[in-house]
């Protein structure tokens, strides 16, 4: 069989795509990896073609997608899909890292699912309750590579065994990116303990980095609580990258989300916002002002002011 595999967003590996192509390969199929949607000009005829989106803004890949392959089978959480891959795999293991040659560390899950059941979050009705998937050892890729790891576990401290897992870390000396996210509000103190003694890395596995969330400003209390756990264990508030969700609670407004972000950044942590609906311009432009570090020195009702889409400008005030 003739194979085409699509990835239509993400900078990372996508791990359903992974193991996609490592089964037809073990099936003997060719199997042909792109980020590419168009057909290009030499392509051949295949007999299935896949497409995975991570992302609900990716909205026009997929339908793109569905234009120019309508035969195509597309899934991830970026679609209204419930299918997953092992659907197609069954209990098949295994993963193609020839498909991302420049990609050095490993990836995967300990976990899936989540305790909690937020609304704007496709991960609950995907994959259920948490529950063990895979050990440390089970992901690392083994002698020869680095032993850096690239959890995409949603709720890390939320299966039983986190401890061991923990442990494995340790012993192993391994650098580990969260970049899902540790859930703040139900982080305790042993597991910030244990937190505070791991390498944990920036997805470049460059500088120490942690990643958490702050989506409601109703959830001040319980954050600053969770974030104070963090801190009382050694963890620097300047390591601590906090997601902030905008424009998906009902009658927030822009005092709410602004709140939040001067309360972050007066405590020394790195407020990264998410905006909810990508049309909403004014938070596409708060999104910008944060990311690129204008706010350093443009005061938000100045930079408010200034056309979009003007980079050159804004770094020449």
């Amino acid at each position: 069989m003739k194979v085409r595999i699509t990835q239509l967003d993400g900078k990372l590996p996508n791990l359903a795509l992974m193991k996609l192509a490592a089964w037809h390969k073990s099936r003997g199929d060719a199997v042909a990896f792109t980020k590419t949607i168009p057909r290009e000009l030499f392509e051949p005829e295949y007999d299935v073609v896949y497409g995975s989106a991570i992302f609900k803004w990716s909205a026009n890949c997929v339908q793109q997608m569905r234009q120019e392959w309508p035969q195509a089978i597309i899934g991830g959480t970026g679609t209204d899909s419930p299918r997953v891959v092992e659907e197609i795999t069954g209990d098949f293991e295994g993963y193609d890292y020839e498909i991302y040659p420049w990609f050095k560390p490993s990836i995967g899950f300990t976990q899936r699912g989540c305790r909690l059941n937020c609304g704007f979050c496709v991960v609950p009705k995907k994959e259920g309750r948490v529950r063990e998937v895979m050990t440390i050892a089970q992901i690392w890729r083994g002698a020869g590579h680095p032993k850096q790891i690239h959890l995409l576990d949603n709720d890390f401290f939320g299966q039983p065994n986190w401890k061991a897992r923990c442990e494995e870390i340790l012993a192993d000396d391994f650098a580990v990116c969260l970049n899902q996210g540790i859930n703040v509000r139900l982080i305790h103190k042993e597991g910030a303990e244990m937190l505070a003694q791991i390498r944990y890395s920036d997805d470049q596995f460059k500088r120490r980095r942690l990643y958490t969330a702050w989506d409601n400003r109703k959830d001040e209390q319980i954050f600053l609580r969770g974030i104070g756990i963090l801190t009382d264990a050694g963890i620097k508030p300047q390591a601590i990258m906090v997601y902030m969700l905008c424009g998906y609670w009902p009658g927030e407004t822009m005092d709410d989300v602004m709140y939040r972000f001067e309360k972050m950044k007066a405590m020394g942590l790195m407020p990264y916002p998410m905006v909810y609906d990508n049309s909403n311009k004014l938070l596409k432009k708060f999104q910008r002002w944060v990311i690129r570090r204008f706010h350093e020195f443009i005061p938000w009702p100045e930079y408010l002011k200034k056309p979009d889409e003007e980079p050159a400008a804004l770094l020449a005030v």
